[in-house]
């Protein structure tokens, strides 16, 4: 006689194709991809006008490109290294290199 534990395996639910779901996801993000386009050189000086502005704390947006795909992330400012030309926004970081655009929404008090 099978034990409650071993009927529940019996029934458990079956992928007859294991993986299938996962490698269309992953066929799906590959053809999702997009090249990152080049900025402009009024676009290059406005981030670097804006770049020079930020501070820990401050809330922002950035319209950037991230693993092959254009992106929007807003969060915080944690850190920003102007030496490595990169910062940290809620401990993501972007490269100022991937960065299309950048705005402020608030400033810390």
């Amino acid at each position: 006689m099978l034990t409650r534990a071993e009927r529940a395996k019996l029934f458990a639910p079956f992928d007859a194709m294991k993986g299938l779901q996962e490698a269309l996801r992953d066929r799906e993000e590959r053809h999702s991809r997009v090249r990152k386009r080049e900025l402009t050189e009024e676009e290059a000086e406005a981030n670097s006008r804006t770049i020079l502005k930020l501070e820990r704390g401050m809330e922002i947006e950035v319209f950037c490109h991230l693993s092959f795909h254009d992106v929007v992330k807003r969060g915080v400012v944690t850190d920003l290294d102007l030496a490595l030309r990169k910062l940290k926004l809620n401990d993501k970081t972007i490269l100022f290199d991937d960065i299309y655009a950048i705005e402020i929404k608030d400033s810390p008090e």
